[in-house]
Protein backbone atom coordinates (compact mmCIF):
# COMPACT_ATOMS: atom_id res chain seq x y z
CA UNK A 1 0.00 0.00 0.00
CA UNK A 2 1.49 3.07 -1.49
CA UNK A 3 1.64 6.68 1.13
CA UNK A 4 -0.99 8.04 -0.68
CA UNK A 5 -3.55 4.82 -0.18
CA UNK A 6 -2.63 4.81 3.31
CA UNK A 7 -3.31 8.51 3.85
CA UNK A 8 -6.69 7.82 2.81
CA UNK A 9 -7.40 5.19 4.34
CA UNK A 10 -6.34 6.14 7.71
CA UNK A 11 -8.20 9.47 7.24
CA UNK A 12 -11.50 7.75 6.41
CA UNK A 13 -11.23 5.65 9.78
CA UNK A 14 -10.12 8.13 11.44
CA UNK A 15 -12.09 10.94 10.87
CA UNK A 16 -16.03 10.20 11.54
CA UNK A 17 -14.21 8.91 15.07
CA UNK A 18 -12.76 12.49 15.75
CA UNK A 19 -16.12 14.31 15.08
CA UNK A 20 -18.20 11.74 16.59
CA UNK A 21 -16.06 12.29 20.15
CA UNK A 22 -16.28 16.32 19.60
CA UNK A 23 -19.97 16.12 19.08
CA UNK A 24 -20.20 13.41 22.36
CA UNK A 25 -18.38 15.83 24.08
CA UNK A 26 -18.00 15.15 27.99
CA UNK A 27 -15.07 12.97 29.24
CA UNK A 28 -14.79 11.29 25.43
CA UNK A 29 -13.78 14.66 24.61
CA UNK A 30 -11.54 15.18 27.59
CA UNK A 31 -9.55 12.19 27.64
CA UNK A 32 -9.28 12.27 23.37
CA UNK A 33 -7.82 15.76 24.18
CA UNK A 34 -5.53 14.45 27.24
CA UNK A 35 -3.99 11.69 25.26
CA UNK A 36 -3.46 14.02 22.05
CA UNK A 37 -1.92 16.51 23.31
CA UNK A 38 0.39 14.22 26.01
CA UNK A 39 1.74 12.61 22.33
CA UNK A 40 1.81 15.66 20.73
CA UNK A 41 3.89 17.33 23.66
CA UNK A 42 6.27 14.16 23.59
CA UNK A 43 7.10 14.62 19.77
CA UNK A 44 7.38 18.57 20.78
CA UNK A 45 10.35 17.70 23.17
CA UNK A 46 12.06 15.30 20.48
CA UNK A 47 12.13 18.16 17.78
CA UNK A 48 13.33 20.48 20.81
CA UNK A 49 16.25 17.79 21.32
CA UNK A 50 16.75 17.44 17.86
CA UNK A 51 17.79 21.25 17.51
CA UNK A 52 20.00 21.51 20.64
CA UNK A 53 17.61 22.28 23.73
CA UNK A 54 17.34 19.93 26.66
CA UNK A 55 13.58 20.00 28.12
CA UNK A 56 11.99 18.39 31.27
CA UNK A 57 9.98 16.19 28.71
CA UNK A 58 8.12 13.99 32.02
CA UNK A 59 6.76 17.39 33.26
CA UNK A 60 6.02 19.13 29.98
CA UNK A 61 4.22 15.69 28.61
CA UNK A 62 2.50 15.66 32.20
CA UNK A 63 1.37 18.97 32.03
CA UNK A 64 -0.01 19.02 28.60
CA UNK A 65 -1.79 15.71 29.09
CA UNK A 66 -3.28 16.88 32.52
CA UNK A 67 -4.71 20.40 30.88
CA UNK A 68 -7.79 19.22 29.10
CA UNK A 69 -8.43 17.31 31.99
CA UNK A 70 -8.68 19.78 34.45
CA UNK A 71 -10.47 22.20 31.84
CA UNK A 72 -13.14 19.14 31.86
CA UNK A 73 -13.18 19.45 36.37
CA UNK A 74 -13.74 23.04 36.26
CA UNK A 75 -16.80 22.14 33.55
CA UNK A 76 -17.76 19.62 35.76
CA UNK A 77 -17.46 22.32 38.94
CA UNK A 78 -15.84 19.28 40.72
CA UNK A 79 -12.34 21.55 40.78
CA UNK A 80 -10.93 24.62 39.28
CA UNK A 81 -7.15 25.61 38.90
CA UNK A 82 -6.21 28.55 40.59
CA UNK A 83 -3.33 31.07 38.87
CA UNK A 84 -1.57 30.94 42.41
CA UNK A 85 -1.69 27.15 41.38
CA UNK A 86 -0.15 27.81 38.08
CA UNK A 87 2.51 29.80 39.16
CA UNK A 88 3.76 27.28 41.85
CA UNK A 89 4.30 24.90 38.88
CA UNK A 90 6.12 27.29 37.05
CA UNK A 91 8.74 28.38 40.17
CA UNK A 92 8.90 24.31 40.98
CA UNK A 93 10.00 23.68 36.93
CA UNK A 94 12.46 26.86 37.68
CA UNK A 95 13.96 25.12 41.05
CA UNK A 96 14.27 21.99 38.66
CA UNK A 97 15.85 23.41 35.94
CA UNK A 98 18.51 25.16 39.15
CA UNK A 99 19.10 21.60 40.17
CA UNK A 100 19.28 19.76 37.39
CA UNK A 101 20.61 21.69 34.40
CA UNK A 102 23.18 24.25 36.60
CA UNK A 103 24.96 27.07 34.51
CA UNK A 104 26.36 24.88 32.06
CA UNK A 105 23.14 23.10 31.00
CA UNK A 106 21.33 25.62 29.50
CA UNK A 107 18.41 26.15 32.64
CA UNK A 108 16.74 28.59 30.73
CA UNK A 109 16.29 27.34 27.66
CA UNK A 110 15.02 23.84 29.29
CA UNK A 111 12.66 25.71 30.97
CA UNK A 112 11.20 27.66 28.24
CA UNK A 113 11.52 24.84 25.84
CA UNK A 114 9.64 23.16 29.05
CA UNK A 115 6.50 25.35 29.21
CA UNK A 116 6.56 26.36 25.58
CA UNK A 117 5.78 22.52 24.57
CA UNK A 118 2.98 22.24 27.78
CA UNK A 119 1.35 25.27 26.26
CA UNK A 120 1.63 24.81 22.52
CA UNK A 121 0.06 21.20 22.65
CA UNK A 122 -2.40 20.95 25.93
CA UNK A 123 -3.47 24.46 26.56
CA UNK A 124 -4.15 24.99 23.06
CA UNK A 125 -6.03 21.86 22.42
CA UNK A 126 -7.85 22.13 25.31
CA UNK A 127 -9.97 25.17 23.28
CA UNK A 128 -12.12 22.37 21.42
CA UNK A 129 -13.39 21.73 25.08
CA UNK A 130 -14.36 25.21 25.23
CA UNK A 131 -15.96 25.42 22.46
CA UNK A 132 -17.79 22.29 22.60
CA UNK A 133 -19.41 23.72 25.57
CA UNK A 134 -19.47 27.72 24.68
CA UNK A 135 -21.75 30.02 26.61
CA UNK A 136 -23.68 30.53 23.48
CA UNK A 137 -23.94 26.72 22.29
CA UNK A 138 -27.35 25.88 24.30
CA UNK A 139 -29.83 23.42 22.80
CA UNK A 140 -30.23 21.48 20.01
CA UNK A 141 -31.92 19.02 18.32
CA UNK A 142 -32.13 15.15 17.14
CA UNK A 143 -32.46 13.81 13.85
CA UNK A 144 -33.24 10.14 12.38
CA UNK A 145 -30.61 8.35 10.95
CA UNK A 146 -32.08 5.02 9.85
CA UNK A 147 -33.45 3.63 13.28
CA UNK A 148 -31.96 5.32 15.49
CA UNK A 149 -32.83 8.64 16.78
CA UNK A 150 -29.30 10.86 16.86
CA UNK A 151 -28.95 13.91 19.39
CA UNK A 152 -26.86 17.08 17.77
CA UNK A 153 -26.19 19.24 20.50
CA UNK A 154 -25.20 23.21 19.43
CA UNK A 155 -22.03 22.88 21.31
CA UNK A 156 -21.35 20.02 19.07
CA UNK A 157 -22.15 22.21 15.37
CA UNK A 158 -19.75 24.82 17.53
CA UNK A 159 -17.06 22.76 17.68
CA UNK A 160 -16.73 20.67 14.63
CA UNK A 161 -17.05 24.11 12.59
CA UNK A 162 -13.52 25.08 12.97
CA UNK A 163 -11.93 21.65 12.64
CA UNK A 164 -14.06 21.37 8.92
CA UNK A 165 -12.19 24.45 8.32
CA UNK A 166 -9.27 23.19 8.91
CA UNK A 167 -9.72 20.93 6.76
CA UNK A 168 -11.02 22.86 4.18
CA UNK A 169 -8.46 24.99 3.70
CA UNK A 170 -5.90 22.49 3.65
CA UNK A 171 -7.29 20.72 0.97
CA UNK A 172 -8.22 23.91 -0.78
CA UNK A 173 -4.40 24.43 -0.31
CA UNK A 174 -3.37 21.51 -1.82
CA UNK A 175 -5.93 21.61 -4.50
CA UNK A 176 -5.49 25.16 -6.02
CA UNK A 177 -1.12 24.85 -5.39
CA UNK A 178 -0.82 21.86 -7.53
CA UNK A 179 -3.35 23.52 -9.63
CA UNK A 180 -2.02 27.05 -10.05
CA UNK A 181 1.08 27.11 -8.01
CA UNK A 182 3.95 28.84 -9.08
CA UNK A 183 5.44 31.16 -6.05
CA UNK A 184 6.58 30.24 -3.40
CA UNK A 185 4.79 30.98 -0.45
CA UNK A 186 7.39 30.87 2.03
CA UNK A 187 10.32 28.64 0.26
CA UNK A 188 12.79 28.70 3.77
CA UNK A 189 10.79 27.50 6.20
CA UNK A 190 7.92 24.95 3.65
CA UNK A 191 9.07 24.47 -0.04
CA UNK A 192 6.24 22.87 -0.90
CA UNK A 193 3.58 25.61 0.12
CA UNK A 194 2.54 28.59 -2.97
CA UNK A 195 1.06 31.86 -2.82
CA UNK A 196 -1.90 30.69 -5.11
CA UNK A 197 -2.28 27.49 -2.57
CA UNK A 198 -2.63 30.06 -0.10
CA UNK A 199 -5.38 32.09 -1.44
CA UNK A 200 -7.00 29.13 -2.71
CA UNK A 201 -7.58 27.76 0.97
CA UNK A 202 -8.78 31.36 2.44
CA UNK A 203 -11.48 30.58 -0.92
CA UNK A 204 -12.36 27.53 0.19
CA UNK A 205 -12.40 28.15 4.22
CA UNK A 206 -15.63 31.50 3.74
CA UNK A 207 -16.86 29.05 1.00
CA UNK A 208 -17.51 26.06 4.11
CA UNK A 209 -18.12 28.60 6.44
CA UNK A 210 -20.85 29.79 4.42
CA UNK A 211 -22.37 26.16 3.66
CA UNK A 212 -21.68 25.29 7.39
CA UNK A 213 -23.20 27.98 9.01
CA UNK A 214 -26.53 27.77 6.69
CA UNK A 215 -27.23 23.74 6.69
CA UNK A 216 -25.94 23.21 10.27
CA UNK A 217 -24.89 25.80 12.47
CA UNK A 218 -28.43 27.32 11.80
CA UNK A 219 -30.71 24.43 12.41
CA UNK A 220 -28.93 22.64 15.21
CA UNK A 221 -27.80 25.97 17.42
CA UNK A 222 -29.64 28.71 16.06
CA UNK A 223 -26.76 30.71 15.67
CA UNK A 224 -25.70 32.17 12.61
CA UNK A 225 -22.83 34.42 11.30
CA UNK A 226 -23.49 37.78 9.43
CA UNK A 227 -22.35 37.73 5.81
CA UNK A 228 -19.46 40.49 6.89
CA UNK A 229 -19.04 37.80 9.97
CA UNK A 230 -18.99 34.67 7.36
CA UNK A 231 -16.16 36.55 5.83
CA UNK A 232 -14.44 37.71 8.71
CA UNK A 233 -14.54 34.11 10.01
CA UNK A 234 -13.17 32.05 7.07
CA UNK A 235 -10.15 34.57 5.79
CA UNK A 236 -9.56 34.72 9.76
CA UNK A 237 -9.59 30.65 10.22
CA UNK A 238 -7.35 29.78 7.59
CA UNK A 239 -4.63 32.44 7.79
CA UNK A 240 -4.38 31.11 11.00
CA UNK A 241 -4.47 27.34 9.77
CA UNK A 242 -1.76 28.26 7.45
CA UNK A 243 0.40 30.03 10.02
CA UNK A 244 0.32 26.88 12.50
CA UNK A 245 1.52 24.61 9.83
CA UNK A 246 4.16 27.20 8.88
CA UNK A 247 5.57 27.26 12.78
CA UNK A 248 5.16 23.97 13.04
CA UNK A 249 7.15 23.21 9.52
CA UNK A 250 9.57 26.21 11.12
CA UNK A 251 10.47 23.22 13.87
CA UNK A 252 10.70 20.39 12.11
CA UNK A 253 13.59 22.13 9.59
CA UNK A 254 15.43 23.04 13.08
CA UNK A 255 15.27 19.69 14.21
CA UNK A 256 16.35 18.34 10.66
CA UNK A 257 13.27 16.22 10.18
CA UNK A 258 10.67 15.72 7.91
CA UNK A 259 7.57 14.57 10.26
CA UNK A 260 7.54 15.11 14.02
CA UNK A 261 7.12 10.79 14.31
CA UNK A 262 6.03 8.04 12.18
CA UNK A 263 3.14 6.73 14.89
CA UNK A 264 0.03 7.83 12.13
CA UNK A 265 0.69 5.67 9.34
CA UNK A 266 0.79 8.07 6.07
CA UNK A 267 0.34 11.10 8.20
CA UNK A 268 3.50 11.31 10.36
CA UNK A 269 2.89 12.35 13.11
CA UNK A 270 0.11 13.85 15.87
CA UNK A 271 1.70 17.33 15.74
CA UNK A 272 1.98 17.36 11.93
CA UNK A 273 -1.70 16.53 12.27
CA UNK A 274 -2.74 18.60 14.32
CA UNK A 275 -0.42 21.93 13.72
CA UNK A 276 -3.23 23.71 12.33
CA UNK A 277 -5.68 22.91 15.28
CA UNK A 278 -3.04 24.51 18.14
CA UNK A 279 -4.02 27.36 16.86
CA UNK A 280 -7.21 27.28 14.77
CA UNK A 281 -8.94 26.31 18.46
CA UNK A 282 -7.92 29.50 20.27
CA UNK A 283 -8.78 31.84 17.34
CA UNK A 284 -12.06 30.25 16.52
CA UNK A 285 -12.98 30.54 20.32
CA UNK A 286 -12.04 33.97 20.28
CA UNK A 287 -14.19 35.04 17.08
CA UNK A 288 -17.17 33.36 17.69
CA UNK A 289 -17.48 35.06 20.95
CA UNK A 290 -17.16 38.47 18.97
CA UNK A 291 -19.26 37.23 16.14
CA UNK A 292 -21.96 34.85 16.96
CA UNK A 293 -25.53 36.48 16.59
CA UNK A 294 -28.97 34.24 17.02
CA UNK A 295 -30.19 32.78 13.90
CA UNK A 296 -33.60 34.67 12.43
CA UNK A 297 -36.92 33.22 12.71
Amino acid sequence: MNELARRVLFAVIAAPIVLAILVMGGAPLAALLAVASAIAAWEFFRLARGAGNQPFDDIGIGIAGLTPLAVHARYLGLYAVQPVEVVVVVLLVCALALWMRGSQGQPMASLGVTLLGALYTGSTLSFAYALRYHEYALGGRTVNVGAWRVPLSAGGALVVLPVVLTWASDIGAYAVGRALGRRKLMPSVSPGKTIAGGVGALVASVAVTWVYVHYALRPVAQLALTPTGVLVFGVAISATAQVGDLFESLLKREAGVKDSSQLIPGHGGVLDRLDSLFFVLPVAYLLLGLLLVPAPA
